[in-house]
């Protein structure tokens, strides 16, 4: 299986921080967020990553180089100012993420969900989501899952946790371009294209530099 970081965001609720630091780079604990992605990744034995890259991507590219550090192989696909979105950004990337179901996941979630459980993971349709309980600052949740399937609407609610198995057929249709993820998610749940999970382990959206602040003294 290959895998899929989204690094491309320009991380606007996290400024003044990312004026200058992309936020992929941003540290806990003494450890850059995408670093901690790349180590679970070469943990679970994907070897080949690749990395979109918008906002001050030369940066990350510097960092990361061509993933040998790591024991793994990385390839950054470049987006244009304010980049393609999550949906936009996969499908400019398919032709490197291959045939075959590919496992994404966003730079800016801290998660010790096991990566391995999926990385040989076969989705029975387009996509398999993992949920995570809601955090205070979303707490409407996003999907709920009904027999392993994931469905819109439904109680308990959850929010998707940013860490998902993709077949290339979801993306492939689309027209290249700026275009969301969820859209596309809940065309595909509407179609039963969608399985899904919950996963109870720690997991936090390092959206804001509060929560940021919370996670380093968590982690200090």
């Amino acid at each position: 299986m290959r895998a899929m970081i989204l690094a491309a965001g320009r991380g606007e609720r996290m400024r003044p921080l990312t004026d200058h630091t992309p936020k992929p780079l941003l540290e806990i604990a003494g450890k850059p967020l995408i670093t901690r992605h790349l180590e679970q990744l070469a943990a679970a034995g994907i070897v080949d990553v690749v990395v979109n890259l918008a906002w001050l991507g030369d940066r990350i590219e510097d960092a990361l180089g061509d993933g040998r550090a790591f024991g793994l192989r990385i390839r950054y696909s470049r987006e244009p100012e304010g980049a393609l979105e999550t949906a936009g950004g996969i499908r400019q990337a398919l032709s490197w993420l291959g045939p075959e179901p590919f496992l994404a996941i966003s730079a800016d979630v801290l998660c010790d969900y096991p990566l391995e459980r999926l990385s040989r993971f076969d989705p029975p349709g387009k996509a398999h989501l993992v949920l995570v309980d809601n955090p205070a600052h979303h707490p409407n949740g996003d999907f709920a899952l009904r027999e392993g399937r994931v469905v819109a609407d439904a109680e308990p609610r959850r929010t998707y946790a940013g860490i998902g198995v993709f077949r290339p057929e979801l993306f492939a249709p689309l027209a290249p371009g700026r275009r969301a993820l969820r859209p596309v998610l809940e065309q595909a749940i509407v179609e039963s294209q969608v399985s899904g999970e919950h996963y109870d382990g720690h997991w936090a959206d390092v959206g804001s530099p509060a929560r940021l602040d919370a996670l380093r003294r968590q982690f200090g």
